[in-house]
Order: structure tokens, then C-alpha cells, then sequence
């Protein structure tokens, strides 16, 4: 353990001293780049730190943030890099740009070419302001980042222990149904016949004490009575009678022959309904009109 942490300590001892090391490579190239465009003696010593010491700064950020704070950290780390090796690159080429110690450098161009100078000097100069922004946002990223808890040893033996009774629980047996129970059914003149009848299944209930189900109380049913019933309501329509509908003429035609030979206290309403199969109301009309007939046969 002591091996490992000495090993780490000596890995952030190198990255400072190489950083260092860059750093005071890059000084010259970006003091000089402030001078050329018009900082004075302080604020061109100051300016190394305005780029790489943001750079470092972004650097930090991106060991601490997670998720898109990081990403918005590396982008910003990946500007002012691509920035410094601009400005590094471009001192290389203007010579005019080399000062000698002690010595400051004379306001000059950057480039011959005027759209290249004036983004050059854009570029220099947008840096500082940028510094500002950038910077002020990491660090308010940083304070206000809440890293994601470690579950400790406690935890995680509670989560398993959680586990093995969840799975305890869902390997228990499941219920078995009670026996079937037969059911007594007592028929007139016979002896009881037993039905079996399966009873209803009971799930278990957790609870301190077990519970029992109440016993099935043993009754009597009366047996189906074999005695044919009546007919009861409308008759249906193929239990009616088929004869055709007859006219009052016909039924008329049909009393006379069957009561042509019937004494007159003989013809009744009665005596022409069972004769000629009609309603109690047709017999009605029918021995009216024979009864007039034969008074006006006689009168005539």
C-alpha cells in the first residue's frame, strides 16, 4: 500500500515538473506576443499565466467533473491548448518578435498578410477576457459538483443479505390443495349415496397462528322429483292447430248441415261449438243466424 501511494505521489511530482518545464518553454513566445500587441512590461509578464495557467486550471477541472462538466472542461482545455501553439508558432516566424534580455519588443505586426494579422491580434487579445469567463465557470462547476457516494462494506452486506431472503422467499413451497370431501345425498326410498365434491382451495395467510378452515357441514338434498308437470304459458306455434282459417260464410254453411236435423231447443251455442270446432263467440253468432233463419222459414 505505502509502494502504491509513493509510486502516485512520484507521477504527480513528474506531470508538475514537466508542466514546469512547458510552461517556462512557452513564457518567452507569449510575453512577446503580448508585446507586439501593445501590452506594457507587466502586463506582458503576466500574460503566460492568462493561457497556460488556464490551461492547467481546465486540466484540473476534468480530473474532478463528470458528464457533460467534463466534456465542457476538456473543450475548453483543447482551445486554449490549439491557442498557445498558435501564438508559439507564429513567435517561430516573426523574427522581429525575438527579443534579447532586458530588451522589450517594439509594437509590430504578427503577419504580413492584414486578414491574418487582424486574427492573429484577435486571437491574442480575446484570451485574457476568455480567461475570465472560462475560469470563473470551471471553478463554479467544481464547487458546486457533488461526487457520487461509494457504497461501503455495510451496504453491501445489507444488499445481499436483501437478496438471499428475497430468494429464500420465492423458493418456498407452494400450497397444496385440502383433500377432496364427499358430499352425503340422501334419494327417497334408497340408501345415501356419497358424491364427491371437491372442496375449496384455501391460500395461506401469514400470520402468527395458523388458521384452520371450518369443517363442511354434512346436509341432506332432496331428490328430483320424477312427476311430469303441466304445460304452462302460450302454447308454441307448432302445437297449434293446422286447419285453415274458415270465413263466417263457410262456418255458417258448415252449422246448417250439421244442425239440419237439430229441434230448435236443441240448437244451442254450446251444441254448434263442439259441432264445428269454432269459438264461443263465432258459436254464439252462429246459433243466432240458424235461429233466425228458421223463424223467418216458418213465418214465410
Amino acid at each position: 500500500m505505502n509502494l502504491h501511494r509513493k509510486g502516485r505521489a512520484a507521477l504527480v511530482l513528474a506531470l508538475v515538473a514537466v508542466v514546469g518545464m512547458a510552461f517556462r518553454v512557452s513564457w518567452n513566445a507569449l510575453r512577446d506576443i503580448a508585446g507586439a500587441v501593445g501590452a506594457d512590461e507587466t502586463a506582458a509578464m503576466l500574460y503566460p499565466f492568462v493561457v497556460d495557467g488556464l490551461m492547467a486550471l481546465a486540466l484540473i477541472a476534468t480530473l474532478v467533473l463528470t458528464g457533460d462538466a467534463r466534456k465542457f472542461a476538456l473543450r475548453v482545455l483543447g482551445t486554449y491548448t490549439l491557442a498557445s501553439l498558435v501564438l508559439n508558432y507564429v513567435h517561430g516566424l516573426v523574427p522581429e518578435l525575438h527579443s534579447d534580455r532586458g530588451v522589450k519588443v517594439d509594437w509590430t505586426r504578427l503577419a504580413d498578410w492584414d486578414p491574418a494579422n487582424w486574427a492573429l491580434v484577435l486571437l491574442a487579445t480575446s484570451l485574457p477576457v476568455g480567461s475570465i469567463y472560462f475560469g470563473s465557470d470551471l471553478v463554479a462547476k467544481v464547487l458546486h459538483h457533488r461526487p457520487t457516494s461509494i457504497a461501503t462494506p455495510i451496504e453491501n452486506a445489507e444488499e445481499s443479505t436483501e437478496t438471499t431472503m428475497k430468494r429464500s422467499t420465492a423458493d418456498l413451497p407452494e400450497s397444496t390443495p385440502e383433500p377432496i370431501t364427499a358430499t352425503l345425498v340422501r334419494l327417497p326410498g334408497q340408501d345415501t349415496v356419497d358424491h364427491l365434491k371437491p372442496a375449496p382451495v384455501f391460500k395461506s395467510i401469514p400470520q402468527s397462528g395458523t388458521l384452520r378452515p371450518a369443517p363442511i357441514e354434512r346436509r341432506t338434498v332432496p331428490a328430483e322429483s320424477t312427476r311430469s308437470r303441466r304445460a304452462t304459458g302460450r302454447l308454441p306455434e307448432v302445437a297449434k292447430s293446422t286447419r285453415p282459417k274458415r270465413t263466417p260464410d263457410q262456418l255458417l254453411d258448415e252449422a246448417r248441415k250439421a244442425t239440419a236435423d237439430w229441434p230448435d231447443a236443441k240448437v244451442t251455442a254450446e251444441g254448434i261449438r263442439r259441432e264445428v270446432h269454432t269459438s264461443p263467440a263465432n258459436a254464439r253468432k252462429l246459433r243466432d243466424a240458424l235461429l233466425a233463419e228458421r223463424a223467418t222459414a216458418t213465418t214465410g
